[in-house]
């Protein structure tokens, strides 16, 4: 079994399955800080060589430049190279309209302490609403960075392409947009990814597993309605309730499992199997927490899916509602309901964090 790499661009290669940080960022249930950073070796030693994180997930940077130092110092700077960290950039939305250019660049350097590196080898751009300040100043102020040696490549996050060929047009070389992407939610499909082929910007796939919905987990449960402490469970709840009758994605996931069984492999793995075959797809972002997630997760590199296995998907997916609209169309309706339980402002002073991370 070999983990699948793809280069973004010349320099950049990456796993193809992401290790991502948002389930360690705390809101979405207990972290055992030391096991998940020790455990953070496994990951990389397997072969996933690629971690996802952002300056907003609570702790997260930090954990994970803690795991970067460890490594360099007991297996030194080869190994600890491997390590290809994206994060992302997210100013709070209430300072959208007054935030400075210093501010931007002390958020790059910020997540350049926290994760003790010299430079960061993505940078995921996000701006909560294009009407408010100028995102064209904070995307030069990147871009400088990039100049610097602060920031290899440059990405977004959750935008749709008109926004990104705004960007694009100008001059930046904008490598990889984050979208959310499952068989639960196949908006980035289509236009979408026919957009990123002609632009030359590949596809990094969050939510591929709906939070832990597409798992072995929640077959033949009954509907739990939306009443969830954990954020991201309601947030998933609602891309169902999108996609169809609860009926319905229990068919999908006893597809799912019927195929996994197939193969000898989990109907986690053919969800995301599915997703990594989609067009302009580089990569998915799998929430595994620790090393015992990790052969679960490795599923995906053991085996490939037929065109009987896929015929069996599309059947159920023929009969799905939605979503529909742009990538983060609904999420991006404040006012909505998939808006109304995002949290906006999760950016502390960057200037402040900056010397707090220094002095730490």
């Amino acid at each position: 079994m070999t983990v699948e790499t793809i280069e973004l661009r010349p320099g950049h290669r990456m796993s193809r399955v992401l290790k991502g940080g948002w389930q360690l960022a705390g809101d979405h249930g207990e972290v055992r800080r030391e096991d998940a950073i020790a455990d953070m070796e496994a990951f990389l030693d397997a072969g996933i060589t690629t971690f996802d994180c952002a300056d907003i997930y609570k702790g997260v940077e930090e954990m994970i430049g803690t795991f970067i130092a460890d490594v360099r110092n007991r297996r030194g700077a080869e190994v600890a190279d491997r390590v290809v960290v994206h994060t992302k950039l997210v100013p709070d939305l209430t300072r959208l309209a007054d935030l400075r250019p210093d501010e931007v660049e002390a958020i790059v350097d910020r997540s350049l302490a926290r994760l003790q590196v010299e430079c960061l080898p993505l940078v995921q751009f996000f701006w909560w609403d294009m009407a408010l300040g100028d995102p064209v100043a904070a995307l030069q102020v990147l871009k400088a960075c990039q100049k610097k040696g602060k920031i290899a490549n440059l990405g977004t996050t959750n935008w749709d392409s008109p926004v990104m060929d705004r960007f694009i047009d100008a001059g930046y070389d904008v490598v990889s947009a984050q979208v959310q992407y499952s068989l639960l939610d196949r908006r980035p499909a289509g236009a979408f990814s026919a957009w990123g082929r002609a632009r030359d910007v590949q596809i990094l796939c969050y939510g591929t597993l709906a939070g832990g919905f597409l798992t072995d987990g929640w077959l033949g449960k009954p509907d739990p309605g939306f009443a969830f402490e954990n954020r991201s469970l309601i947030k998933y709840r609602l891309i169902i309730d999108e996609f169809g009758s609860w009926d319905l994605f229990q068919a999908l996931l006893r597809t799912l499992k019927s195929i996994g069984d197939a193969h000898g492999v989990s109907l986690a793995a053919v969800a995301t199997r599915w997703v990594l075959d989609q067009p302009q797809v580089a990569g998915a972002i799998v929430g595994a927490r620790y090393a015992r997630h990790l052969p679960k997760t490795l599923e995906v590199f053991q085996f490939a899916l037929t065109d009987t296995d896929r015929a069996a998907i599309a059947a159920i997916l023929d009969q799905s509602a939605g979503p529909n609209g742009p990538v983060f169309g609904l999420e991006g309706d404040r006012s909505g309901r998939h808006g109304r339980i995002m949290k906006y402002n999760l950016n502390t002073n960057p200037n402040d964090a900056v010397h707090g991370a220094r002095s730490a």
